[in-house]
């Protein structure tokens, strides 16, 4: 039987695949490769037919990155799961060591730890700078700062916790490790242990359209996560809070993301981040575009003198 099952869902994007499905392969023993084909279109299965050792399943209609990790999750059988997806990779090692983690870890539902910036080599840079461990429920409410690439999974505490949410799109591993850590404490480990690749206008990633992916990350908070039953326990007070913290880091990061499509003059992706983010946070948002306005136009007088 394997010890983890590994699953990367894949649309479109067959040239990725045998990165991922080799790096997989070489992060750990008994790793079992389910590779779910999103009804691609290209060459996906015929480039799978090449790769060896892998479970190959084609869904019939395009179901999305979460429906697609659900197939997969529903098809496999080890006692530990991770989801891989195309473009990213894992280090070598890295699951063996994460699950003897999880192993002295009994009460851990999941793992998680760093992940570098990268495309086919890793950067200097990872993300994120901290890795707390415990209680994480809060944190979590707050921000996401765990990259999906290098979380390992108890399948028990999925079993409990439930599947992927199919309708939320590009946080829907956030909204699980959310469901995870309401329930069980999260371990970590302080090394990097996958390659992220860094979205960009060209890389076709969900999460290089910012303004939708914080659209769905402000409705599942707000309909979702403060619903859950420890988050319906909490005070007024601190309900409060958790919605201002978690409006200050939206905001700050929608303002920063509409102010480099604008510096890059990339009009038409800055109106829209900018829209988006006065719908959502119009109170925040107002202070934080005017003070990047005013800063840009000071430099801008500077560079002109």
């Amino acid at each position: 039987m394997p010890k983890i099952s590994v699953i990367i869902a894949t649309r479109n994007r067959c040239y990725l695949l045998p990165r991922a499905i080799e790096s997989a392969r070489l992060a750990g023993g008994g790793v079992e490769i389910i590779v779910v084909d999103d009804a691609s279109e290209d060459e996906t299965p015929s480039v799978c037919a090449t790769l060896t050792n892998i479970r190959y399943i084609r869904t019939s209609r395009q179901l999305g990155v979460g429906g697609a990790r659900n197939v997969g999750l529903l098809s496999s059988t080890a006692p530990y799961i991770s989801f891989l997806d195309d473009d990213d990779a894992r280090l070598p090692g890295s699951f063996d060591k994460q699950i003897d983690a999880l192993e002295a870890a009994p009460e851990a539902g999941m793992i998680y730890g760093r992940a570098f910036y990268g495309d086919e080599k890793p950067s200097d840079d990872f993300y994120p700078e901290h890795c707390p461990t415990g209680d994480l429920f809060w944190e979590l409410l707050r921000w996401n700062f765990i990259p999906c690439p290098t979380v390992v999974f108890r399948r028990s505490c999925l079993t409990r916790a439930g599947i992927l949410e199919e309708d939320l799109a590009g946080v829907e591993d956030w909204d699980l490790c959310v469901r995870i850590a309401e329930l069980y404490s999260v371990i970590a480990t302080d090394e990097p242990v996958a390659i992220w690749r860094r979205p960009s206008q060209s890389s076709g990633q969900f999460t290089s359209e910012s303004e939708k992916l914080h659209q769905h990350a402000h409705r599942v908070h707000k309909e979702r996560w403060l619903r859950l039953p420890r988050a319906v326990a909490a005070s007024p007070a601190e309900r409060r809070a958790l919605q201002r913290d978690f409006a200050a880091r939206a905001s700050q990061q929608l303002v920063w993301e509409a102010a480099s499509n604008l510096k890059a003059r990339h009009l038409p992706r800055f109106a829209r981040v900018a829209f988006a983010a006065a719908r959502m946070y119009p109170v925040g948002v107002g202070k934080k575009f005017l003070a990047f306005l005013t800063s840009r136009l000071g430099t801008e007088t500077v560079e002109r003198t």
